[in-house]
């Protein structure tokens, strides 16, 4: 198996060198403050904490990567124009993401900095369908969202930041049909039955987009959305043996604020893949840029893959 996971490790990165993406390498443990600075709720309840033998300060061992590359090219790197990073190592996190999951993920991935057009995100679905294909894969699906839909919905309603916002959102990424018709119940009729026909927004690409642009609000933000789910789908047709959207999908919503996308392959249920955009990332170390990324995770990669490590 390990040897599985190196030979993984070092064609993905082989791979992403040579699309231009540079190494970089942020510590497992730091200080609390700066590990969690800018990242939100959801991230601080899946880091482990110690107390500092030498200071007395906490410290937090990283349960994902992402936020300390966008750290590095905010603060560190400061580089104008595009910046494009890459990073191999394990992350630990309190809780699994489900039944069979590990705690401490081998991850892998790639992030841009700096671009704000759906050229980013067609950027890194490509690089990441590319990736799966030098694992040995193929046979792929890719998913696609847009938590910007909901977040339009959520605050044409007057739910943005309201104590219900956190519910519908939680129900709308269960797919409880029940739970969002009570939750809407007391909605205008214009938003209630936008976020109601949300669950059901589900299936092949180009058939939601065309019912959604019919049943949801046309308005800027949400044609917009939609614009740019057309732009990614367009772009990875041919590379997929399936493609569908998933207007319900919210994984990441307190940290994700445009187009996202998971990969799956044929006969498997959980995601090889999983990115999306979360714009303004590096506010918090003084340079807010456009962003947009994905992770793997090399174990599962190499359980899925099941191949031989090369002869010596």
């Amino acid at each position: 198996e390990a040897a599985r996971i190196e030979s993984l490790r070092r064609r993905v990165l082989d791979h992403f060198a040579a699309r231009g993406y540079r190494l970089v390498q942020p510590p497992l443990v730091e200080h609390l403050e700066s590990l969690l600075t800018g990242t939100g709720r959801d991230l601080d309840l899946q880091t482990f904490k110690v107390v500092d033998p030498l200071s007395g300060r906490m410290l937090g061992v990283r349960a994902d990567t992402t936020p300390q590359v966008a750290r590095i090219d905010a603060h560190l790197l400061n580089e104008p124009g595009v910046t494009r990073l890459c990073y191999a190592g394990s992350v630990l996190r309190t809780t699994p993401a489900g039944p069979g999951y590990t705690r401490e993920v081998v991850q892998i991935g790639a992030e841009v900095f700096g671009e704000p057009g759906i050229a980013g995100d067609r950027e890194v679905v490509g690089l990441l369908l590319s990736s799966l294909a030098v694992a040995g894969l193929s046979r792929l699906h890719l998913d696609l969202g847009h938590v910007g839909v909901y977040r339009a919905l959520a605050a044409g309603a007057g739910l943005a930041g309201a104590a219900e916002d956190l519910d519908l959102s939680a129900a709308l990424r269960a797919k409880d049909a029940s739970a969002v018709n009570d939750l809407t119940s007391r909605l205008p009729a214009a938003w209630r039955d936008a976020l109601r026909a949300l669950p059901g927004l589900y299936g092949p690409a180009r058939e939601v987009l065309d019912e959604a642009r019919a049943r949801l609000p046309d308005t800027p933000a949400i044609a917009n959305a939609l614009a740019a789910l057309a732009a990614i789908a367009g772009a990875a047709a041919g590379e997929v043996d399936a493609l569908h959207v998933d207007l319900a999908d919210l994984t990441g919503y307190h940290y994700q604020n445009g187009a996202i996308f998971s990969v799956f392959t044929s006969g498997q249920t959980r995601a090889l893949g999983n990115g999306g955009r979360y714009d303004g990332i590096g506010k918090a170390f003084g340079r807010a840029r456009p962003a947009t990324g994905f992770t793997l995770d090399l174990r599962h990669l190499a359980d899925v893959t099941g191949e031989t490590a090369p002869a010596a």
